[in-house]
């Protein structure tokens, strides 16, 4: 749980430095127009926080299976800032035992699976090859 919240905080101070949405002069203060934490003794937490340069960042978080023997955390969040050259940039993101999984309009994304591969995927998964040391159905002895 910590280092997802290191992480999250690094993100946040990452795109503080970044963010352009208000002309600031170098060493010039951002004011924070608001902020927001709660921390649960059940491990469930959330924060959230914007700046006058159009940064704003919020996440929620718990701790799932905290009786099992493999208890994870889960979080989910969003957060937005302005590039440099004017676009505005948006992610939405769950952070859980799969992973981080970031979701934005701008984030690229693959081209579609050509044709010819998908027949050839499903042909493959109809047709799984034999076992090993197995030779036209019958085991080898």
């Amino acid at each position: 749980m910590n280092s997802l919240i290191i992480f999250a905080t690094i993100v946040g101070c990452v795109l503080a430095q970044r963010g352009a949405y208000k002309q600031v002069q170098p060493g010039q203060p951002i004011a924070i127009l608001r902020q927001s934490q709660d921390v649960n003794f059940d491990g469930s937490y959330q924060w959230s926080y914007e700046t006058e340069n159009g940064i704003a960042a919020q996440e929620q978080g718990a701790l799932k299976n905290a009786n099992s023997a493999e208890p994870a955390q889960e979080a989910q969040g969003s957060f937005q800032y302005t590039a440099p050259d004017g676009t505005p940039i948006s992610i939405q993101y769950v952070a859980n035992e799969n992973g981080f999984q970031p979701q934005g309009a701008h984030l690229p994304v693959p081209p579609p699976i050509p044709e010819a591969i998908l027949r050839s995927l499903e042909w493959n998964a109809a047709h799984p090859e034999p076992e090993e040391g197995v030779r036209g159905g019958f085991r080898r002895q």
